[in-house]
């Protein structure tokens, strides 16, 4: 043994590890929460400018809709849905209910579907 090298393992590097789905969807929650207060900031925005004069309210829109503005609200309706299924799910978990492994491993993936399914079915009915 080297003296710098230490005589105990090392942990995995995160790029190793593979993460429970349970701590990515915690992860994920964390972030949507974040990101939809950020993109009620917009809202907000968007409202103000509606309020103050129509030149700034075209202006304002116009970015909000633009092909960038598009994919931000996009990702936000995104992360309200997934923010919507995941709260159902720690709200089940606040009743002490499907709190084993295979229990959350199963409403993991049944909030994952039930995001993607809400928002397709968002997108079908505004297009």
């Amino acid at each position: 043994m080297t003296p710098h090298q230490p005589d105990r393992p090392l942990s995995p590097h995160v790029t190793v590890y593979r993460w429970p789905l349970n701590a990515l969807m915690s992860i994920a929650h964390r972030i949507s929460g974040v990101g939809l207060c950020l993109g009620a900031v917009v809202v907000v925005w968007w409202l103000i400018a509606a309020a103050v004069s129509d030149q700034y309210f075209r202006l304002v829109n116009s970015i909000i809709t633009s092909p960038l503005g598009d994919l931000v609200m996009l990702c936000l309706m995104i992360a309200l849905w997934y923010h919507f299924c995941n709260g159902i799910r720690h709200l089940i978990w606040d009743t002490g209910a499907a709190l084993e492994d295979k229990s959350t491993r199963l409403t993991a993936w049944l909030g994952l579907g039930g995001a993607v399914l809400l928002s397709a079915l968002t997108i079908l009915i505004i297009c």
